[in-house]
């Protein structure tokens, strides 16, 4: 058999549950790669003692043995984001502000992992608040890039895209505001998803206003990450908007002949990229071509430049509300990073005129997005800006030329499916001739998860 930690996460689960494997060797040979190659990156924080995780792998192991199977991830061992609660489990948000924060229940889908037979071991590591596509705190350090330490692993979902990439985690959630699943899968060439809105139930406190965020799968291969998905979707009752509509039961094979594919590219000129990326992405497009898919250029349904202010009023208005407790108290804002004092000052005074109207921009965008499926199947576009940069770097000043004029100014690839509500999976898109990674979105249009994912299949095979 091969390594332990190289078996896709299939894999692993069928051969514990058939016991060609034993929960307590999973969790040891998991343990000793994070050892051997965690130091270098930074990707898993808070790790429990391993003493104690290798008893509670000794429990599963006797549950198993009495036969009690209690699901797919059956022992698997899992490093929940550091933003996300964890029942009994250190849940810092990289911020200083909550060191010792230990949460007396799960998030909706973490409780669904646990049920599944998940093992948490620890936490993948996150930027302050999760603000921001470049995992650096002050608490925990840097998450450095799975190919080159050198390098940014992205965000916020960066600590889990790192780990799955090394072998240090057989699956990884996270969480997407601002493409925070799908720049780091890109900027480490694994697999993520930003589900449909309410495809997997939200865990924040405020259960209508909260529509940009989502947690979500991530993977290195569409198999597990759907997989993973399939755990962490499902209505809840006390989350009014999660989707009652079930994922469909069917396989992920499909033949794609003939399919539509709109290629939105830099949004007629208004994304500025780093010199190389967009080049890759469009040449990564002739796999559709070898599934049999029809490629086009489209040009963008909407105006690039009010979704990008409607973008920054719901952002700075949910920031605000999200924080302004830490912001409202002088000693505590001192602790705050400026990026999140910047969002929070810039939604605090906000008029209710401003909120409406950029409500209104969104219901607008909704619908000519919707409207502009009606001649395409999927839509795709870059899913970075950028090739991973420097780690020490905050985040880029500039992109192309162009200066970037707020600290996410060159994540805005990523908002499309976040103001609409669509599901968006990262793809690998290549690399460039100095070994950079890039990546695609493949986009559905609102509730389609699950033909993106059979898109997925198809491109990963390709």
């Amino acid at each position: 058999m091969a390594d332990i930690t190289e078996l896709d996460a299939l894999s692993l689960s069928r051969a514990i549950r058939e016991k060609k494997l034993s929960c307590q060797e999973t969790m040891g040979a998991y343990l000793r790669r994070i050892e051997e190659a965690n130091p270098a990156v930074n990707a898993i924080v808070s790790l429990r003692p391993q003493d104690e995780l290798l008893n509670v792998a000794k429990e599963y192991d006797e549950l198993l043995a009495r036969g009690q199977y209690l699901g797919w991830m059956h022992g698997m061992p899992q490093a929940p984001k550091d933003v996300t609660l964890v029942r009994g489990l250190l849940t810092t948000y990289g911020s200083p502000l909550l060191r010792n924060f230990l949460p007396q229940a799960d998030a909706p889908a973490i409780a669904r992992m646990r049920a599944a037979g998940a093992i948490f071991i620890g936490r993948t590591n996150v930027p302050e608040f999760a603000l921001g596509s470049q995992t650096y705190n002050s608490l925990f350090g840097p998450t450095r890039n799975a190919l080159d330490p050198r390098l940014t692993a992205g965000g916020s979902s960066g600590g889990a895209a790192a780990a799955l990439a090394l072998n240090l985690l057989p699956v990884a959630d996270g969480s997407d505001m601002m493409g925070s699943l799908r720049n780091p899968a890109a900027f480490n060439n694994v697999y993520g998803m930003r589900p449909s809105h309410g495809r997997v139930p939200s865990g924040t406190p405020d259960l209508f206003c909260q529509q940009l965020a989502t947690e979500g799968p991530m993977a290195r291969n569409v198999a597990d990450l759907a997989m993973l998905l399939r755990t962490q979707a499902g209505h809840l009752e006390n989350d009014p908007l999660s989707m009652r509509a079930a994922l469909p039961d069917e396989g992920l094979e499909r033949d794609f002949k003939g399919c539509r594919i709109g290629w939105l590219g830099d949004l007629g000129g208004h994304l500025a990229f780093d010199p190389g990326v967009l080049e890759l992405c469009e040449q990564a497009l002739k796999k559709f071509d070898a599934l049999g898919a029809r490629v086009e250029s489209v040009a963008a349904p909407f105006s690039p430049e009010q979704m990008w202010d409607t973008w920054l009023t719901w952002r700075h208005y949910l920031l605000a509300g999200a924080l302004g407790v830490h912001y409202a108290d002088p000693k505590r804002r001192t602790q705050l990073k400026p990026e999140a004092i910047w969002e929070i000052e810039q939604g605090l005074d906000m008029p209710a005129a401003r909120l409406y109207g950029a409500s209104l921009a969104r219901s607008s965008l909704y619908r000519a997005v919707v409207q502009a499926f009606e001649k395409v199947d999927f839509l795709v576009l870059p899913a970075t800006q950028v090739f991973p940069f420097d780690v020490e770097i905050n985040w880029p000043r500039e992109v192309g030329g162009r200066p970037m004029d707020t600290y996410h100014r060159w994540m805005e690839v990523t908002i499309l499916p976040s103001l609409v509500g669509c599901p968006a999976l990262a793809v690998p898109a290549g690399f460039n001739a100095e070994g950079l990674p890039a990546g695609l979105q493949i986009i559905g249009r609102p509730g389609a998860d699950w033909p993106v994912l059979q898109m997925g299949r198809a491109w990963e095979q390709a």
